[in-house]
């Protein structure tokens, strides 16, 4: 059931409970767990937290904490599977589901009694009518020869009878019609995977309407809906939409009059919209090292060919940037150059056919030290969650990746930006090697590309984001080489980090 008014329906429901919170591992589940938190520490609401990353943990979880709680709250899992069937809870469990997976399971969306959707209806949902796909079972009919037909001749049982016959034929023939009709509806919802309003932005939603939103959890829901745009989630459409919503928050958080600009203290935080180049972590990085690793333009440069690599000095002597320059960290660059950069980058881009070098985005100062961009922050933390490190698990790796969102922990931000350096290199170096050693195969509307043993980094890419993330630059820098594009997904062997293969066409569900 679709929950209408958040703040009666949920919140003030679980205020006053002990509940059990699962928390998929994905960026925006974990800004939206930030901002559910800060709203719990408010109200004193205590809460048990798990992180899940597929069903099969979700089920174990519950039935390990069931006995416990009454009310479950669902970020980023849940929505899309029939929670009731697979999960088999007490009746008196209550689960709150807040998901950006679409579509939603119909027998999630018509169960009134135990599941409550915490999704945005002004999402294009589309979910069929609950007379099109549920049907109450019909009641036996009497059969003839009651005491009622006693008395009547034989040849109007007989007539009475044939009636009957009739009426049951045309009943199943209807019956097996709206059955068939029911399959086809159900396949035109649940034939294609996409997603929905960030989770963070509705957690951000129902803070505001409860007038205890505040500045970090505003940042956190911009960066959970810049994972979403990073990860290719959303439409660019939707990407601005929600840009421009979130936008006017920022202005109704972030300003200020001359007198209070002047009296800000030192470690405040302030957020402001800006259009950025479209460079992964490249005022952390060397303009260089960010070009050659960034996807949008590793791809359109062709970088894994000499010939790419020739387009990319070009470029740089367009743009007027030495290669000294470009080479040594963003933020030693010299002052004269960084003052003009955007505007430099974005009209030469133009002329080697990158239209889009530029996108609307936000950025966090932590005093006047510590800036960062909404898409370097999704970077650090899914790196972070996803941590290759020795001696690391999968419940280590998100607590450390949840504190990262914390600006007490900026130290923890930091060390996730070394490690995002290092994932996207080693991704664009895998994708050089596949490209140049023709791994990738076409097999009909299929890619697919294996990384056997002993490939470097493999490890790495045996985690759901980091493949995710590898698929999708695979599959780009690809059709960018002069093949043709079919729709890319992917696929991995769940027990074993010993090898990857990337699928195009079918989609192995390995997350919830």
């Amino acid at each position: 059931m679709f929950v209408s008014d958040f703040r009666k329906e949920f919140y003030e429901v679980v205020q006053s409970q002990r509940v059990l919170l699962f928390v998929a591992s994905d960026v925006d589940a974990l800004c939206a767990c930030k901002i559910l938190q800060a709203l719990f520490q408010c109200d004193h609401v205590q809460y048990t937290l798990v992180p899940v990353s597929g069903w099969q943990e979700l089920e174990t979880a519950f039935l390990e904490h069931k006995e416990q709680f009454h009310y479950f709250i669902l970020i980023n899992c849940g929505a899309n599977i029939d929670l009731l069937d697979i999960l088999q809870p007490d009746e008196d469990a209550i689960f709150f589901v807040c998901d950006t997976h679409r579509p939603v399971n119909v027998v999630n969306v018509y169960n009134d009694a135990q599941i409550k959707l915490l999704i945005k209806q002004d999402d294009d949902l589309e979910v069929p009518a609950y007379d099109d796909i549920f049907r109450d079972e019909e009641e036996d009919e009497e059969h003839s020869g009651s005491e009622s037909d006693n008395g009547s001749e034989p040849s109007e049982k007989r007539t009475r009878l044939e009636e009957e016959i009739v009426a049951r034929t045309m009943k199943r023939r209807q019956r097996r019609e709206w059955e068939a009709q029911r399959r086809d509806i159900l396949f035109d919802y649940e034939q294609y995977e996409y997603h929905g309003t960030s989770s963070a932005m509705v957690m951000f939603d129902l803070a505001w309407m409860m007038s205890k939103d505040l500045n970090d959890m505003l940042w956190w829901a911009i960066v959970g809906l810049t994972d979403q745009w990073v990860q290719d989630k959303i439409t660019q459409m939707k990407y601005v939409t929600d840009v421009g919503v979130l936008q006017r928050h920022v202005s109704r958080h972030n300003h200020r009059n001359e007198d209070e600009e002047n009296a800000l203290s030192v470690d405040c935080t302030r957020i402001s919209f800006e259009y950025d180049l479209r460079l992964a972590l490249y005022q952390h990085w060397s303009l260089h090292d960010s070009l050659c690793n960034t996807c949008y333009t590793a791809a359109r440069f062709k970088l894994w060919s000499v010939h790419g690599q020739k387009r990319l000095q070009e470029f740089l002597a367009d743009v007027g940037l030495p290669l000294k320059q470009v080479k040594q960290k963003f933020q030693s660059m010299d002052i004269s150059l960084k003052e003009n950069l955007r505007e430099m980058i974005e009209e030469s881009a133009n002329k080697f056919g990158m239209k889009d070098m530029r996108v609307q985005t936000f950025s966090i100062h932590f005093g006047f030290k510590h800036k960062f961009l909404a898409s370097d922050v999704v970077f650090a933390t899914m790196s972070l969650m996803e941590s290759p490190e020795k001696d690391s698990s999968g419940t280590n790796n998100f607590i450390q990746a949840l504190d990262s969102l914390s600006r007490s922990n900026l130290d923890k931000l930091y060390h996730g930006l070394e490690l995002a350096k290092k994932q996207l290199q080693a991704t664009q170096q895998t994708i050089a090697s596949c490209l140049c050693t023709n791994l990738v195969i076409s097999q009909g509307p299929f890619l697919y590309c294996s990384l056997m043993e002993g490939t470097p980094d493999i490890a790495l890419f045996s985690k759901p984001a980091s493949l995710t993330l590898l698929s999708r630059h695979l599959l780009k820098s690809f059709v960018f080489s002069g093949h043709p594009s079919p729709p890319a997904q992917l696929t991995s062997e769940p027990h074993s980090a010993s090898w990857v293969r990337v699928y195009a066409g079918s989609y192995f569900k390995q997350n919830v």
